[in-house]
């Protein structure tokens, strides 16, 4: 079960994640969005924190700590509190080794969750949103049709996070009458992956388009070989995590906004003592506590093994509307200060207005 309070564990790793978000994050986030690109030594820092490899099983080089999904999703809000787009960037190789440590073969395993446990940053990623209105990772128009013991891959994804560098993908595709994930590495022939695209925010983090020209896969590729895996909870586990960063990104508003409202003097009293200003800054922290239960809600299930699809959606869903909502309101607190690049506001915003809308749109 969750709880409204953190372990003494949970406490020590929030507060360090805290802290390690402020002194690197959130000083290059606007380097980041005004560059289009994350500095590979703070990709590598985040690395050497062992927030993936810690949680491998140790046969593959990991620590074999066991994975509580609710402390992840508390390092994911910390992360993002100091910028989302390097927290997404430096969360996206966990995703694809979570995935193969949960439903990978034995095989599969020994091939890939080495690369994980390293001393270098290993970039891979989930290959899950498709280009066009209204995707849905589990109604993909991505086909995978059997040929012989294998299949062949057609299709197209889109907002492949770090596409530009990653070394393999995970791929969502219809498999007859199922969703399946395949293992694709960026070498394959047939594939074809865009340059990075442009995006309204979350600049810094590079997304790419794969195109799949008659991909070939083998047996071996396919996520749990003969046995398959269960893409819902992978995809229940993105959902969450998305939803842990949007909770980071609107914290960071409020948080920001509140000491600004105090400062700012129009008419001979702070701005805060408005009170349509007031108001709107409590209702921005109650969303952000509600947010956070259903991140944790959510987290909880994922870590007990149960079905998290109900709970994945609506705290992806919540955290989505209101993240944009309460960015958006941020700007409004810091009146014309709020478009200008002097303050992080405005990028806060772009950013939230992307990253809810990396998986596509929410079919309920």
């Amino acid at each position: 079960m969750y709880s409204f309070g953190m372990t003494d564990e949970q406490t020590l790793v929030r507060d360090a994640m805290r802290d390690f978000a402020a002194e690197v994050f959130r000083p290059i986030g606007r380097q980041c969005d005004e560059g289009s690109s994350i500095p590979s030594d703070v990709l590598q820092s985040v690395w050497e924190l062992g927030l993936t490899s810690t949680q491998l099983p140790e046969e593959y080089g990991g620590g074999g700590e066991p994975r509580s999904a609710v402390t992840n999703a508390i390092v994911l809000e910390e992360l993002a509190h100091g910028d989302a787009a390097v927290a997404v960037a430096a969360a996206s190789p966990s995703l694809f080794a979570n995935a193969i440590a949960d439903y990978g073969s034995a095989a599969q395993k020994e091939r890939y969750l080495p690369a994980f446990c390293g001393e270098s940053f290993h970039s891979a990623s989930l290959a899950v949103v498709e280009p066009g209105p209204l995707s849905e990772p589990m109604r993909p128009r991505t086909q995978a049709e059997p040929k012989g013991d294998g299949w062949v891959l057609s299709g197209a994804k889109s907002c492949v996070v770090l596409g530009d560098q990653a070394k393999q993908f995970l791929v969502l595709a219809r498999n007859q009458d199922q969703v399946d994930a395949f293992i694709v590495d960026r070498e394959a022939e047939g594939l074809t992956i865009s340059e990075p695209e442009l995006n309204m925010g979350l600049k810094g983090l590079s997304t790419a388009r794969l195109d799949f020209e008659r991909v070939n896969v083998s047996a071996s590729d396919r996520l749990g070989e003969e046995a398959g895996s269960n893409v819902a909870a992978i995809l229940n586990s993105t959902r969450i995590g998305q939803a842990a960063a949007l909770l980071g990104l609107s914290r960071a508003v409020l948080e920001f906004c509140v000491p600004y409202s105090k400062d700012r003097v129009a008419f001979d009293e702070p701005i805060s003592k408005k009170q349509s200003i007031a108001f709107r800054l409590a209702e921005m922290h109650i969303h952000i506590e509600a947010l956070r239960n259903l991140v944790w809600q959510g987290a909880s299930f994922l870590e007990q093994g149960l079905d998290a699809t109900k709970a994945a959606r609506l705290a992806r869903t919540y955290a989505n509307e209101h993240a944009l909502w309460i960015s958006d309101n941020g700007i409004q607190v810091l009146g014309g200060h709020g478009f200008i690049r002097e303050h992080p506001v405005e990028m806060w915003f772009r950013h939230a207005r992307t990253l809810s809308v990396l998986e596509g749109t929410v079919a309920v």
